[in-house]
């Protein structure tokens, strides 16, 4: 059995469609989507789920590392940094050789229907140097 999208709808008062319509914005996404993200948060946790200000989170979290900020942050090395760049900049460089090549085999292809009156088989050189006489130094 497939798993297929359903549709729910239902009505919002006009303050509160505003207020999603500026969430969705803030977040650069479509409104659907801020539904879409609040859902499958509620179905992940069971229901389980408590919509809490940024500023409230702190005192949530009784004293669990105060250093730490929401959302969270990664620090990166910087080896791992710069191993993406250098792969960003190979594979530009790639992209650019094969347009290249994709430019070269072009105009290959233009060169070879243009001049399919000056291609000469190797049959024809055979038979023709039959009819004349060969001359031999010796």
């Amino acid at each position: 059995m497939g798993n297929k999208n359903k549709t729910i709808s239902f009505r919002v008062n006009e303050d509160a469609f505003e207020t999603l319509r500026e969430i969705a914005e803030e977040r650069d996404i479509s409104l659907s989507a801020v539904f879409r993200d609040y859902v499958d948060t509620l179905v992940a946790h069971d229901g389980q789920v408590q919509v809490v200000p940024e500023h409230e989170l702190e005192q949530l979290r009784n004293g669990d590392d105060e250093d730490e900020s929401f959302p969270p942050k990664v620090t990166v090395p910087k080896s791992f940094v710069r191993e993406h760049e250098r792969l960003e900049l190979e594979a530009e460089h790639l992209r650019e050789q094969l347009e290249e090549h994709k430019r070269y085999v072009n105009y290959l292809r233009e060169q070879l229907e243009d001049g399919e009156d000056d291609v000469i088989q190797l049959e024809d050189l055979d038979e023709s140097e039959a009819d004349e006489p060969s001359f031999r130094l010796g």
